[in-house]
């Protein structure tokens, strides 16, 4: 039976949430961004009214804490402590490049029992600059393994890294902000989410049941940049990286 769940993602261009109540899950996926800090807490809101669950109800809060935007990633944290201090309930943060990856799994019908195949995705994100979150992830045995962990790297490494593993799936924003330049391999590529919400949920169910939840003074992000700007010089030469 689900837990009772409230779940949020503020890491990319787009917004989920999403509640989970024993024998309901609900979510809802739109425009993110800049518009995250004033759309978040209505569509919590709104959500949990469609629930018919308060705070009080819930076992826990789930965030994604990231690789992504450093604003959004400052969003999702700071609403996850302080709705989780203000109920008294522990936080489940959660990897951010592993809802893309396993919404690449829902959308390639991959078996949700844990004696299913295998299913290994590269998620390449597009973290601006000319730069991408990068991670090799692999579902088995009924749950998520990070292979490669979440870094931040440049086109050319991540190429470099794909010719030498070629990844059977590639999934992420990367994949149409890079085109041709972003050496895919032949894997088979999912450009766009199908549902990220959907896939929030799954992860945030799985980490209850591990037993990951933490006080809410741990609702911390995962930071992979301290540049957060370039030189002229830096942002020609990305350009150039990109058309090449």
């Amino acid at each position: 039976m689900d837990a009772c769940l409230l779940a949020f993602d503020t890491s990319t261009e787009r917004l989920a949430v999403a509640v989970s109540a024993p024998g309901r899950r609900l979510g809802w996926n739109g425009a993110g961004g800049a518009l995250a800090s004033t759309t978040l807490l209505p569509r919590i809101e709104a959500l949990l009214a469609e629930a018919g669950l308060d705070y009080a109800a819930l076992d826990a809060i789930a965030f994604g804490r990231g690789p992504g935007a450093f604003t959004g990633l400052r969003t999702s944290c700071a609403v996850a402590q302080g709705l989780a201090f203000g109920a008294g309930k522990p936080v489940l943060p959660l990897d951010s490049l592993l809802l893309v990856a396993d919404d690449a799994r829902a959308q390639a019908g991959a078996a949700d029992e844990a004696h299913g195949p295998p299913f290994e995705v590269e998620v390449a994100m597009d973290a601006r600059i000319g730069e991408l979150y990068a991670a090799r992830c692999c579902w088995a045995g009924g749950r998520w393994r990070l292979q490669r962990p979440a870094a931040l790297l440049g086109l050319d490494a991540l190429n470099r890294l794909l010719a030498e593993n070629p990844p059977p799936h590639l999934a992420g924003t990367g994949i149409a902000a890079f085109g041709a330049a972003l050496r895919t391999a032949g894997a088979r590529c999912f450009l766009d989410e199908a549902d990220r919400a959907a896939a929030l949920l799954r992860l945030a169910q799985a980490a209850w049941r591990d037993g990951a939840a933490v006080d809410a003074a741990l609702a911390l992000p995962l930071y992979l940049r301290d540049k957060v700007a370039l030189t002229t010089a830096e942002r020609a030469a990305a350009r150039a990286a990109t058309q090449s």
